[in-house]
Formats: C-alpha cells, structure tokens, sequence
C-alpha cells in the first residue's frame, strides 16, 4: 500500500513486518527513528512476540542481538558511524559464527572532526568483516531491501547490514510502497536457525581456536561469502517477481548500452547521477552497486566492458590511497586497459550539485583522482 512516509518509519514497517523476536535499541543520529518506531510498534502490539531490548551502549546492542541470534531468535538492531565502530568487535563475531542477524546502518561520517552528515566511511570501516552489506538508492529500495536482508541473512548463516545514507534517506519523506503482512510472510518464512543455543544440550561458541583451526575456519567463512553472489541474485529476483519491483540484486544498470563514459555508484547519489546522465546523452550511463559485499565482480565486468571511460564516484576514502571502490573496481577489471577515474564527493555531507558532477565527468585534465567541490583556499590556509 502507498503511504507518504518519512525514510526511516518506512524501513521500521518493513523490520516489523519481517516479526522479529528481538530488537535492540540504543540511539545514534540518524537511525534513532527507526529503532523508536519498532519501539512504538512493539508497545501498540502491532508487532507481537517481539521483545524491545533497551540497552546502555551500541557494544551492548550488538552483544543482546548476538545473544538472541545464537538462542534461535530472529534479531535486529542499527547503528550509525561512530556506534558502529563501538560494536566493531561485535560485528567481527557474528560474521565468525555465522549468526544470521540484520543491521541498518544509517551511514554517516566518522571523526574527527565531529560530523553528522552522511558519507560511507562507516561501512567502509567494516568491508572486511563477512558481512553482506547492501546499499539503498531510495527509500522504497531501503524498505525492501531489509526484507530481502533476512532471507538472504537466513539462507546463507551471514549476518546482513543495509546501508542507507543518513538523513537524505532517513529523514526524508517519500511515497514508498510497503506489503502486507500475508505478503512477506509469504516470501519470508519463519526462522528455522539452523544453529541453537539449548539449555537441555549445553555449548559454547566462540571459543579460543588454535592456529591449526583458525585459518581453516576463516577460509570456511571466505568461500560462503563468495557463495552468497548467487543467493543475493536470486532473492532480489524472487522479490522482484513478486512485489513487481527490481530493488535487489547485485547491481543496476541505468542507460548503460552503447555507452561510452560510465559512472559507477553506490547509495542515494545514483538518482543525481541518472539526471547528469540523462542531460549529457545517450554517451553516458550508470551502475549503481547494491550488493557491495559480497562483492558483483563478474556483474560488474560484464556491465562494464564496453566502457571506454568508468568513473567511480563514492563517499568514502582510504587515506593516503584514494578510493575505496575505484581500487576494488580496477581489480575486478585486471588488464583490461579500460581508463577509469574516481571521483571521491560528498565527505561530512558536502553538498553533490549536477554543476559540479557535469564539470568533474567531462573533465580531460588526465587527473586520476578528483574531489568534487574541494575549497582549494581552505586547503591552502590548513598548510599555513
């Protein structure tokens, strides 16, 4: 049903209608909307047999969510930036014991300085954890993906996190489409853990391994993730097939055949991005990465390989190396001689202007790395 909604109720709905056991709740701009709607959900009894956990930091929210997870309870919780470097050891385990948990990261910078505003620096920052991580371009995207999330989460014992860009998505209101009850029920099942913590047996987990074990149990980890291309694939198939929306998967493509230039993207900059395109011609298109772990290598290869020129543009830098996608990217395509450019935008929330994306993609100065909007005389005045 259409609803009129601000970004993180719509996601809250989409949570509530997957019937998780437990949510966990500690408050962080710019998820806080969200865990308070689950919250308001749960006291109303519109979301029932669901305990609303609040707790005294992120480290405790991801240790409950651990906990219920590894008791056979489907779990939920969310964090943005600095909260989630404070579950940072959280997040590692529960990728290392195949806990299928769901995140949001309501993505904002990380200090210092202090800023609120959204860039990916957040989930750069745990790339290499095991998890999945999808990226919503809408909020319609964001809402569906979460019910993707505990499919895919379910299926492949692999934690799930969806990245959604704080307050351009957050604290936005859009038209968005959320199912019914019987519908998601329908698409998700309920959850069958496939590893239970039972007092009548008891276990422990996450225990001190050995360097005989531990490289083997890493690899194990290593080879599921690649395994998972193919489940993040067909579940945004069988969601599009039903729901008649193609907001999963691996990537997507916008006016990508016969182009030439095409600029590579994650998150909600991709709509900007599809008007620059549109405006400069039928020469330039855009990928748009929704599955950025695992990462839709072959997906991006064949998406690619006509382009004469790949622009990556993203919201997040490797200091002292550049950009994070770009460098994955030029990886995936090896010797392929294709010329690629990155565009590194929007760092602290720094305003994305078509002006200045059109400037930056038709520029030929030969400059392999850009930085959309940097006040040169701030920089100058830093050196002094």
């Amino acid at each position: 049903m259409l609803q009129q909604l601000e970004g993180s109720r719509a996601m809250a709905v989409a949570v509530g209608l997957c019937r998780p056991g437990v949510v966990c709740a500690y408050p962080i701009t710019p998820q806080t909307h969200i865990v308070e709607d689950l919250g308001e959900q749960v006291r109303s009894g519109r979301l029932q047999n669901c305990d609303f956990i609040n707790v005294e930091s992120e480290m405790a929210a991801i240790s409950v969510t651990i906990g219920s997870q590894a008791a056979g309870v489907r779990s939920y919780t969310a964090t943005s930036s600095q909260g989630l470097l404070y579950m940072m050891e959280g997040i590692y385990n529960a990728s290392g014991l195949q806990l299928p948990l769901v995140v949001t990261l309501g993505n904002r910078s990380i200090g210092a300085p202090i800023n609120i505003w959204n860039d990916h620096s957040d989930a750069m920052a745990m790339r290499d954890a095991g998890w999945v991580m999808l990226f919503a371009e809408t909020n319609q995207e964001a809402a569906d993906l979460h019910i993707q999330a505990f499919k895919i989460a379910e299926e492949t014992c692999i934690p799930t996190m969806v990245c959604v860009d704080g307050f351009i998505l957050t604290h936005a209101y859009e038209q968005v489409d959320l199912p019914s009850q019987e519908e998601v029920d329908d698409f998700l099942p309920p959850y069958n853990p496939k590893m239970q913590l039972d007092l009548a047996q008891p276990q422990a987990i996450g225990t001190m391994v050995p360097p005989e074990y531990f490289m083997e149990l890493k690899y194990e980890v290593h080879e599921n993730q690649k395994k998972t291309v193919a489940v993040v694939e067909r579940v945004g198939a069988e969601f599009r097939k039903k729901f008649q929306r193609h907001s999963g998967g691996l990537i997507r493509s916008y006016k990508t055949d016969g182009a030439k230039t095409i600029i590579v993207t994650m998150g909600s900059v991709a709509g900007t991005l599809k008007d620059v395109a549109d405006e400069l011609g039928d020469e330039f298109g855009v990928v748009s990465v929704v599955s950025y772990r695992p990462f839709p290598t072959d997906a991006l290869v064949a998406a690619l390989r006509n382009a004469t020129n790949i622009i990556v543009l993203e919201k997040a830098l490797a200091l002292g190396v550049g950009g994070i996608l770009a460098n994955e990217i030029k990886l995936a395509l090896g010797g392929s001689g294709q010329k690629i450019r990155s565009i590194i935008a929007g760092l602290g929330g720094r305003l994305i202007t078509k002006a200045l994306l059109k400037d930056c993609i038709l520029a030929h100065d030969g400059d392999p790395e850009l930085f959309l909007g940097l006040r040169h005389d701030c920089v100058n005045s830093l050196k002094k």
